[in-house]
């Protein structure tokens, strides 16, 4: 019964990244067979023009490789956040789509910037750090394979690498910067690690002793007669 539950559960939690997953693909695909690029639709930093782009500019790609980079970590990062933290993990992707996006249109170089990267970012340090805040053994176990997956993607934050990759480090440290502060932030919401109360067992005997019905002070003792009675009965 509970691998049936835990099979719900994680087809469930595949549910929103599944979506993000395929209206990327699918911007993609429109752009292919139309021979259209929907670049314009990306942030240009503190620009009017640009400010569709804080929301749509997690869908946009430039091509296939860019789209396949981002594809796996958005799925993967993202069924982790809805398996593990299910009850706040709404209000965590939503903020971290238009934070990021804001971030990334306040203080980046001018030019335009697309990709899901900055989400990808968000996720992965959101639940880096967030198991380890928790103390709880499966979400530090999470915490530690998604270093281990993605742990690299610090470079993309290093400004020289990512300008000679065109890579956007604006946005990825918009993920970075965001996802820490979510993390602490609702650090007190969402799974918690689990109190175990130790139950003294002095207590135990005493209640045990309340509760007993005959206990052995309560006994009714014999007098000395009847003791003599019994005495001299038996010494006959």
């Amino acid at each position: 019964m509970e691998s049936h539950d835990d099979k719900r559960l994680l087809l469930n939690s595949m549910f929103i990244p599944l979506v993000i997953v395929m209206i990327m693909w699918l911007v993609k695909i429109i752009e292919t067979v139309f021979h259209h690029d929907f670049g314009f639709l990306g942030i240009k930093p503190l620009t009017a023009e640009g400010l569709p782009g804080i929301l749509l500019f997690h869908f946009l790609h430039g091509d296939w490789k860019h789209l396949l980079a981002n594809t796996v970590p958005v799925l993967v990062l993202g069924t982790s956040l809805y398996y593990f933290y299910r009850p706040i993990a709404n209000k965590i992707l939503l903020i971290l789509i238009f934070s990021t996006g804001l971030l990334t249109w306040c203080g980046a170089r001018t030019g335009v910037h697309i990709g899901a990267s900055a989400l990808v970012y968000g996720l992965t340090f959101f639940l880096m750090l967030s198991g380890f805040i928790r103390r709880d053994r499966k979400l530090i176990v999470i915490s530690l394979i998604v270093v281990f997956l993605y742990g690299s993607l610090v470079w993309g934050l290093y400004p020289k690498y990512a300008i000679e990759n065109n890579i956007s480090w604006e946005g990825h440290l918009s993920g970075f910067i965001m996802g820490i502060v979510l993390a602490l932030f609702y650090k007190d919401e969402g799974p918690q690690a689990e109190e175990f109360v130790w139950e003294d067992d002095e207590d135990e005997d005493d209640e045990d002793e309340d509760n007993d019905k005959d206990p052995y002070w309560d006994i009714p003792q014999p007098d000395k007669n009847d003791l003599t009675i019994v005495y001299r009965f038996r010494k006959k």
